[in-house]
């Protein structure tokens, strides 16, 4: 793994160590804005327990997985994209796209978005 659980971004973020725009937060979740985004809405929703990746999810884990697509649902209403369309994605270790080693999910949307493979 990249990061050290205390060392985490996200961690520092939620411990607002470092500054982030702020899009959602309760006591489980926190959703913020990507800092490089590859979309014109590119939000991460990142539970504030550490679970490094979605293999480390637990059966315990699974009403936090959607309550954190709740949160995407509601934040696509907001920002607009929900009636157009978006996209929902978990990446999955290095070869998966994985650069931040604490679960998150992102939303991405605001135009057209292409599926390649």
């Amino acid at each position: 793994m990249q990061d050290s659980v205390q060392d985490s971004i996200f961690m520092k973020i939620i411990r607002r160590e470092i500054p982030a725009t702020i899009e959602y937060e309760d006591d489980d979740i926190i959703a913020i804005r990507d800092i490089q985004p590859i979309a014109p809405t590119h939000i991460l929703i990142i539970p504030k327990t550490l679970i490094p990746t979605v293999n480390d999810l637990a059966e315990a884990d699974a009403a936090l997985l959607g309550r954190m697509v709740l949160v995407a649902q509601k934040l696509a209403k907001e920002k607009g994209i929900a009636e157009n369309g978006y996209r929902l994605v978990i990446n999955v270790n290095k070869d998966g796209g994985q650069t931040v080693f604490h679960l998150h999910l992102h939303l991405l949307g605001g135009r057209t978005l292409a599926f390649t493979m």
